[in-house]
């Protein structure tokens, strides 16, 4: 099943991360038509392990997707490789097209393409991202716990950072870079918590034996470190859904889609779920949000086929009577009356019935003795 792509599904799921392949199983289990389309660009892929997910810690985030993937494809649910070039309105539904031309319907969207971490221009940071050069304390924290540590001040964030992975060492050192100077304030919290803060602009960082091993200044001096933690601007992957009306919004550390709690966004008819509106989520959370999306998404299409189904009774009840009307008077001795027909009266009019009531004439038939009993339980 790997590759297939159909003309149709109820969703597509567009992110293939820990959010999209929540979201399809849920669907799949629901026995939706189903298609993950994965670009297989993780945000977490430079990293040895996933960390604070539970009964799965330390899991290479390769494994966890690979396993995704065949949960979703076991319960019939399609994983295609490919990138969503544009997304737009199809009737009632949605028609995506991909960077290679193919093209799939859905009914609803669930977007979860994550985001991009940008990082500050210094040479070194890129070729270390994922490895001793991180973001989160608790995604890699606990790895580099008790070692030299810098905090590279980026924006308003600085301060939490630090604080963070003080908790991890006693050896914190902020620099500055080239944010302004710090208050009175927290200079006095560094002082307290004993975290040296080191001015002047970061200009690369330097490695030993293929680990960091110190933060190179403006000034041309090396600050030993072992690890650097960088507050990335946060960018979320979306720029295709500017064709459907939906787009970005500001957040404090960079851009994310807006959505209720449940990942239903103001175009209807789009979901979306993980970092791509929740930046600062982790895996554990993504997961259980693509999850929720997933429900709401069965929910509303459940709700939606019922009302179809309604219709489409209504229309076939119309549809009898026209035909009860062209076919003319039923048999003066058929002795009954029946939802949609007509019965000849004792007047030699005839009675109409529509939805188990008598529309007009007067029904003389009997039988044991009786009145004919009319459809519904009611005497005709």
């Amino acid at each position: 099943m790997t590759g297939q792509l159909d003309d149709n599904y109820e969703v597509l799921v567009i992110g293939g991360g820990a959010a999209g392949l929540s979201g399809a199983l849920t669907l799949a289990r629901s026995l939706r038509s189903v298609a993950v389309i994965d670009a297989g660009a993780p945000r977490n892929a430079p990293a040895e392990g996933v960390h604070g997910l539970l009964a799965r810690d330390g899991m290479r985030p390769d494994e966890l997707l690979g396993r995704g993937r065949a949960e979703v494809r076991r319960y019939g649910g399609h994983v295609v490789p490919g990138e969503v070039a544009t997304a737009v309105r199809a009737g009632e539904g949605f028609e995506v097209t991909l960077t290679d031309g193919r093209s799939a319907r859905a009914r609803r969207l669930l977007v979860t393409t994550g985001l991009v971490d940008r990082l500050p221009d210094i040479p070194g940071l890129r070729e270390r991202w994922g490895r001793d050069v991180l973001h989160c304390p608790y995604c890699h924290g606990y790895e580099v716990r008790g070692q030299a540590i810098g905090v590279l001040a980026t924006g308003p964030t600085a301060m939490h950072q630090v604080l963070l992975f003080r908790q991890l060492s006693d050896d914190v050192t902020l620099f500055t870079h080239t944010q302004p100077p710090l208050d009175d304030a927290d200079t006095e919290r560094l002082a307290a918590r004993g975290v040296r803060v080191v001015p002047g602009t970061v200009t690369g960082v330097e490695t030993t034996d293929d680990r960091l091993s110190g933060i190179r200044l403006d000034d041309g001096t090396v600050v030993p470190r072992q690890a650097l933690a960088v507050a990335t601007r946060l960018e979320a992957r979306a720029a295709f859904l500017d064709s459907l009306g939906l787009h970005t919004a500001e957040h404090p550390l960079g851009t994310y889609v807006p959505a209720d709690a449940t990942g239903r966004t103001d175009v209807p008819g789009v979901w979306v779920a993980g970092n791509v509106t929740d930046p600062v989520a982790q895996v554990g959370a993504a997961g259980a949000a693509g999850t929720t999306a997933g429900a709401q998404i069965n929910a509303d299409l459940a709700a939606e086929d019922t009302d179809r189904a309604v219709a489409a009774h209504r229309e076939s009840r119309r549809d009898g009577l026209r035909d009860s009307h062209r076919d003319g008077p039923a048999p003066a001795d058929s002795g009954r009356v029946s939802r949609g027909h007509t019965a000849a009266g004792t007047d030699g009019q005839t009675a109409a019935v529509a939805d188990g009531q008598v529309a007009a004439g007067q029904v003389a038939a009997e039988a044991d003795g009786q009145a004919a009993a009319g459809t519904e339980g009611r005497a005709a």
